[in-house]
């Protein structure tokens, strides 16, 4: 693609930072081009971020309807899987797992707790009733 024709459509992202393309310039040589963002990716970043808000969304209702503990929004909320909590906190995967049931989390000290909430940026009572404080 020559230089003139890289895509240059405002994305969400193209306010805070631009994406290095490789163009030719009139002479044909390869040379780098800044691209603000192209409708495309742009449509399917979109689609990546609507799939996560639901992934949330449902994580909040699996929490409210007491059939998973808090801990399964605050990983969907930080784009989390066990394999990095448990990294994160220390506990093994089987723990997370199983701190997952709202029945095995009530009964959590605060010093697990409070490895989890560190992991989450949150406080343990923020944890306890997934309500957040953001600034």
């Amino acid at each position: 693609m020559k230089k003139e024709d890289v895509p240059q459509d405002l994305s969400s992202l193209g306010k805070i930072t631009k994406e290095v393309c490789y163009a030719t310039d009139p002479s044909g040589k390869y040379t780098t081009e800044l691209s603000r963002g192209w409708d495309i990716k742009i449509t399917a970043l979109d689609a990546a971020w609507d799939d996560i808000k639901d992934r949330i969304t449902l994580a909040a209702e699996k929490c409210a309807n007491n059939q998973a503990s808090p801990i399964l929004y605050f990983m969907e909320r930080g784009l989390m899987d066990i394999g990095i909590v448990s990294a994160y906190t220390g506990f093994w995967k089987w723990q997370v797992k199983r701190h997952l049931k709202p029945s095995v989390f009530k009964k959590l000290s605060d010093k697990k707790l409070q490895r989890y909430a560190g992991v989450f940026n949150v406080s343990i009572p923020e944890l306890k009733t997934m309500t957040l404080h953001e600034d």
